[in-house]
C-alpha cells in the first residue's frame, strides 16, 4: 500500500534490497528514512540538487558513508523532518 503526496511516495512495506528498484518510477529515487525504524520513500531525482536535501545527503555520507544497511540510500533523519523538507520542496 502507498501513500501519495505531491512530489512524494510512501511505501508501506520495504522491498527486499534485489528488488529495491521495482516500483521506482523513471526520474525517482527511493531513499530510507529514520532512526531507528527505516521507511522507504520515492522522491524526484530533482530534490537531489536542492540545497536542504543536500544537507540530509551529508548527514547520511557522515553516519554511512558508501555502506548503507538498508541497500539504498539511508538517511538518518526524523521522518517528520523528512516529510516536512520533501512537503517545501514540492510547493516550491
Amino acid at each position: 500500500m502507498a501513500i501519495r503526496l505531491p512530489g512524494l511516495q510512501i511505501l508501506r512495506r520495504s522491498l527486499p534490497s534485489k528488488t529495491a528498484t521495482v516500483g521506482v518510477p523513471k526520474g525517482h529515487i527511493a531513499v530510507y528514512i529514520g532512526e531507528t525504524q527505516k521507511k522507504r520513500f520515492v522522491v524526484p531525482i530533482s530534490y537531489l540538487n536542492h540545497p536542504l536535501f543536500q544537507d540530509l545527503l551529508c548527514r547520511a555520507e557522515e553516519e554511512f558513508g558508501f555502506n548503507h544497511p538498508m541497500g539504498g540510500l539511508t538517511i538518518p533523519c526524523q521522518e517528520e523532518v523528512f516529510l516536512d523538507l520533501t512537503s517545501r520542496l514540492s510547493s516550491s
